[in-house]
């Protein structure tokens, strides 16, 4: 899986290489939760049926997170979670969820394309 960022100007950068996707309920419930880390290429991708408010949190993941909300590919809402205590909520079909500094220069109104 590839998740590959367009930015207002058209130019495309690969902004994860590796990555999975949470597709069950457990699986989403649990995030990255328990985990000690994460590889610098990697992103979770969560995809939901139907657009709404959804949100994130940070309970039992011990290291900061970049998260990108997307309708329909395109950014909504970008923000980086600290350790523990973060949170965050936009609307969306597709949260990723990409290491801290892999969605620095992803902004709302920008596109993503997840290549699987």
């Amino acid at each position: 899986m590839k998740i590959v960022h367009r930015d207002s100007d058209g130019n495309r950068e690969p902004i994860a290489t590796t990555g999975e996707v949470a597709d069950s309920f457990l699986s989403q419930a649990r995030g990255l939760m328990f985990r000690r880390s994460v590889p610098e290429e990697y992103a979770l991708v969560f995809r939901f049926d139907g657009l709404k408010r959804r949100d994130l949190h940070m309970v039992f993941v011990p290291f900061a997170i970049d998260a990108v909300w997307l309708v329909d590919g395109e950014v909504t809402h970008v923000k980086q979670l600290r350790p523990w205590i973060g949170r965050g909520k936009a609307r969306a079909d597709t949260i990723i969820e990409l290491p801290a500094g892999a969605a620095e220069s992803v902004e709302p109104g920008d596109s993503i394309e997840i290549v699987d």
